[in-house]
């Protein structure tokens, strides 16, 4: 077996958007949510929840964007949903981001690729999925191993997106 160094895998991942027609394994997916939940958040309030989705109608009426067509044929989407109470206030989406961002590296280290996906109406999303008012959809996210190897996008040089004691 070879190992990986987690800062390999953050370096190589790339976005995903076709997938093989392969279920993912039950232990696997538990990782990746398991990575998920161990997520750092404000106040420790972790006020995500998680809508892991595979039946194909529900996906396919959620592909029906410009930029969102492969969800249908994603193994695999979660909705990543969070909610503002008074302690967590704004921080609840980003602390869901980085849990869905965990989601996204934990699947990558197990050969599993993602997407994430902004391209939704919060309200269809929420209405199909029973999502309560109190609740924001903060991204859809497909996973699936890759049935495609996407080359690395041009990234601005880091000086141009790093200041030292200034910005």
């Amino acid at each position: 077996m070879m190992f990986v160094s987690l800062v390999d895998v953050v370096l190589s991942r790339r976005s995903v958007r076709r997938y093989e027609q392969k279920e993912i394994p039950k232990n696997v997916l538990d990782k990746i949510l398991e990575a998920a939940r161990q997520a750092p958040s404000a106040g420790n309030r972790q006020p995500w929840h998680f809508i892991v989705l595979t039946d194909y109608g529900i996906k396919k009426e959620l592909s029906k964007g410009l930029f969102n067509r492969f969800i249908k044929d994603s193994p695999v989407t979660i909705v990543g949903c969070a909610h503002a109470d008074l302690i967590a206030g704004r921080w609840s989406t980003i602390s869901t981001a980085i849990a869905l961002q965990n989601m996204v590296i934990a699947a990558w280290a197990m050969g599993v690729g993602s997407c994430w996906i902004g391209d939704f109406k919060e309200g269809n999303v929420k209405k199909l999925l029973g999502i309560p008012n109190k609740w924001c959809v903060v991204a859809l996210i497909s996973f699936g191993y890759p049935a495609e190897k996407p080359h690395p996008k041009r990234k601005k040089p880091i000086e141009e997106i790093v200041g030292v004691n200034k910005f």
